[in-house]
This record gives structure tokens, C-alpha cells and sequence, in this order.
């Protein structure tokens, strides 16, 4: 077995990537888990350490997880999902992509998207910019 295939792959919003020794370069899905649950653990200790330290000593910032605030929820994974569909068919009419030659587009698309944890106003506005061209599109016609 080699794993999740390719469209699988692209499926999550995260990957990671864990440095294994050459001689034994894989891990089953039980020790992966227990890698990534074990350094979670760790960040939330250092995290917690981090704002008991802020907490007495004042002049010292701590940083949020990720470095993010949202002022609207995460957009869901079905509206990520429903959106990634959207796009590809609105690249497609305009000609960008191609889908019989489709050289890893819409994966690096895809890529790129979950990168900025979008939230429910950007995944709307993004929605709208592809209905507005696709309108134009059917007006063109």
C-alpha cells in the first residue's frame, strides 16, 4: 500500500511531513499519529508556558496560534469544496484551464486557497467575483 493517491491528497487541508531515518522511511498511520499528537502536545506546553510567562511579566507579547483572528467563522469544507468546483469551471469557460491537460492547476489552486484559511466573507467574495464572470460570460453569448 503507498498511501492516499493524488486526488485524495488534495482533499486535506493540511499536510505534514514528518522526517523519518532513510533505512525505514515509512510510518503507519497509528506511529504518525502518535508523532504528531506528542509534538502538538509539545506546542501546547510551550504555548501555555509562553502565557503564564506573559502573564507575569507584562512587557512581553505573546502571539496568537497561527498569527490569526477571524472576525467571521472559517468557511466550511463544503463551501471550500463547492467553491473549488466553482473555480474550475469558471477557468475553464474563460480558457485558463484546460481540463484533458490539466499540468497540476487546480491542485496548486487548491494548494494556495487552503493556505489562507479563508473565512465565510472572503469565501463569499470570491464566490461572488465568479459569478460576476460567469454572468458576463452568459451575457457574451
Amino acid at each position: 500500500d503507498t498511501g492516499l493517491t493524488n486526488a485524495e491528497l488534495q482533499r486535506c487541508h493540511q499536510h505534514v511531513h514528518i522526517p523519518t531515518n532513510p533505512d525505514f522511511s515509512s510510518l503507519n498511520l497509528a506511529a504518525a499519529v502518535q508523532v504528531l499528537a506528542y509534538e502538538c502536545r509539545q506546542a501546547f506546553l510551550a504555548l501555555a508556558d509562553a502565557s503564564s510567562s506573559a502573564a507575569s511579566a507584562p512587557e512581553r507579547e505573546v502571539d496568537q496560534p497561527f498569527g490569526v483572528t477571524w472576525d467571521n467563522p472559517p468557511a466550511t469544507h463544503a463551501d471550500l469544496e463547492r467553491f473549488f468546483v466553482h473555480l474550475e469551471q469558471t477557468l475553464t469557460a474563460i480558457e485558463f484551464h484546460d481540463p484533458d491537460n490539466p499540468r497540476q492547476l487546480m491542485a496548486r489552486l487548491r494548494r494556495l486557497f487552503m493556505r489562507a484559511h479563508l473565512d465565510s466573507m472572503e469565501m463569499n467574495i470570491l464566490r461572488g467575483i465568479l459569478g460576476t464572470i460567469d454572468k458576463r460570460l452568459r451575457d457574451k453569448s
